[in-house]
């Protein structure tokens, strides 16, 4: 199996899985991190699949995940909605295993760099190494909130995360 196929079949699990879980979500808030995740997932399946099947590697800014830049948003709606903030314990779960799964495809990406030689590609399996560590920068703030949502609010520090 090549990397892209590799990489298609990790991205078509993700994606899976958070549509599974959002799907299931009631809490709207959270339902819809776990669809932009799912979304980011099938941008990523789809640039893996154009470079299996031999298209120029490209990766326009505007493909790029929006993802840190909605989520402070999304939490102060779940405050909003919810100010007590009840959330079923298995839902902490569900973050920490995506958590691992996302910090496991940055890592497989930025491995896979060293056995491909096409300068495009490499670059595009850097970003979307650089898009999964932003999905677990998401996934861990989402864990920090669910432990603590109103001190978390308070205290977040929004201005770094752009970076990543």
């Amino acid at each position: 199996m090549s990397i892209f196929e590799q990489a298609m079949k990790m991205e078509t699990d993700g994606r899976e899985y958070y549509l599974e879980h959002a799907e299931k979500q009631q809490n709207t808030a959270l339902k819809a991190i776990l669809l932009e995740l799912a979304d980011d997932e099938l941008r990523h399946y789809n640039m893996f699949k154009a470079m299996r099947d031999g298209a120029p590697a490209e990766y326009r800014t505007d493909e790029k995940t929006k993802i840190i830049s909605s989520i402070k948003t999304v939490f102060e709606q779940m405050r909003a909605e919810n100010p007590d903030l009840s959330i079923p314990a298995e839902a902490k779960a569900i973050w920490e295993h995506a958590l691992e799964v996302e910090k496991r495809s940055e890592q497989f990406y930025r491995d896979k760099t060293a056995d491909i030689s096409d300068e495009k590609q490499i670059a595009i399996l850097n970003t979307i190494a650089d898009e999964e560590h932003k999905h677990w920068l998401t996934i861990e703030n989402v864990i920090q909130f669910l432990d603590q949502p109103k001190r978390w609010l308070e205290d977040a520090e929004w201005s770094n995360l752009e970076d990543y």
